[in-house]
């Protein structure tokens, strides 16, 4: 009997231990508006604030003016491939997603889908010659063909040393002409993050 009470005592302080040395996690949420810079890396606050500046700086270039008085409408705009060069695994499309928000709100371009939209739309017109009641089929061969595309390169230098972490990002995009191949606009983004590590003694 006795050595059964043993038993369950060490039981019940093992357990005790274990439980002790739990983690709590704990959930808040927060606006999105908030910068939550957790780990240093590209967020979504980069994300936002890089699309913001450079469309911004982008729609104030001599070529917009020149293309609206030219051609007299808004140039067409599609964003092309965004290449991430970079250390990290950056959600590119998160960050086209921005682009493309920043130049459709802009009103100062008329923005139009991209490839995989496309392809996606010009599916449903397929599909529509062929279900769809004929009064209500969309015609193919009336997309508005973009002027320029926007395309660039999202691109990282690491430096380390002692627990502490430089990142630094260069974020660099053009606006081309797709008539000319002329590269009317060219942007540069740089972002710089020091990241540092403090023991804990204990």
């Amino acid at each position: 009997m006795g050595l059964k009470h043993g038993w369950l005592g060490v039981v019940a302080a093992v357990w005790l231990a274990v439980s002790g040395c739990g983690h709590e996690t704990t959930i808040t949420r927060v606006d999105a508006g908030v910068v939550t810079d957790l780990s240093g890396r590209w967020n979504d606050t980069d994300s936002r604030m890089v699309a913001e500046t450079m469309v911004k700086e982008a729609l104030a270039y001599p070529w917009l003016g020149n293309f609206t008085q030219g051609k007299q409408r808004q140039p067409v705009v599609v964003v092309g491939t965004i290449l991430n060069s970079s250390h990290e695994h950056i959600s590119i499309q998160t960050f086209v997603t921005d682009l493309e928000r920043e130049l459709t709100n802009s009103q100062k371009v008329t923005f139009v889908a991209g490839k995989g939209e496309r392809e996606e739309l010009r599916t449903e017109r397929k599909e529509q010659a062929m279900y769809a009641r004929e009064d209500t089929q969309k015609s193919p061969g009336k997309e508005i063909g973009a002027d320029y595309m926007m395309k660039g390169t999202i691109s990282t230098i690491l430096d380390e040393a002692d627990g502490t972490k430089a990142v630094f990002y260069q974020i660099d995009l053009q606006m081309v002409d797709l008539e000319s191949n002329a590269k009317v606009w060219y942007g540069q983004k740089k972002i710089k993050k020091v990241i540092e590590k403090k023991r804990t003694i204990f």
